[in-house]
C-alpha cells in the first residue's frame, strides 16, 4: 500500500512529535483532560519560550489543540493522531503476524514431509 503525499506527511509528523520525551510527557498528562500550558509545563524545569515549541510540534502534529480564553491558553488531547498511528502500527502488525505465522508453520511442519 502506498500512502499518499498528505497521509505520509501526517505520519512523519505523528511519530517526530512523539520522539521526544517531554512531549510525550505532555501527551501522557492530556490523556488525564485538558491542561493551561502552566500547568502543563511545571513539571519540566525548561523555560516557558522553550517549551512552547513543545506545544507548537505537538499541536502541527494534530496531537493536541490549543484555545485561548483571556490571557489562558489551554491544551486538549486530539484523536486523530492516535488514530493515524494506530492505523500505521496495525498495518505493520498484520504484516509481521502473518509472516511469523508462516515462519511457525515452516518450523513445526518441517520434515514431516520426509516420513
Amino acid at each position: 500500500m502506498i500512502l499518499s503525499h498528505m497521509e505520509h506527511y501526517s505520519l512523519d509528523s505523528v511519530f517526530q512529535a512523539l520522539s521526544d520525551p517531554t512531549r510525550r510527557a505532555v501527551i501522557g498528562r492530556l490523556g488525564g483532560g485538558p491542561a493551561s500550558i502552566t500547568e502543563l509545563s511545571e513539571p519540566f524545569g525548561i523555560a516557558l519560550p522553550s517549551f512552547l515549541k513543545h506545544i507548537r510540534v505537538l499541536e502541527a502534529a494534530g496531537w493536541i489543540r490549543t484555545s485561548k480564553t483571556g490571557r489562558v491558553r489551554t491544551c486538549t488531547l486530539e484523536p486523530e493522531a492516535m488514530a493515524v498511528a494506530e492505523g500505521w502500527l496495525g498495518r505493520q502488525r498484520a504484516i509481521w503476524e502473518t509472516r511469523t505465522d508462516r515462519l511457525e508453520d515452516l518450523v513445526l511442519n518441517e520434515g514431516k514431509d520426509d516420513r
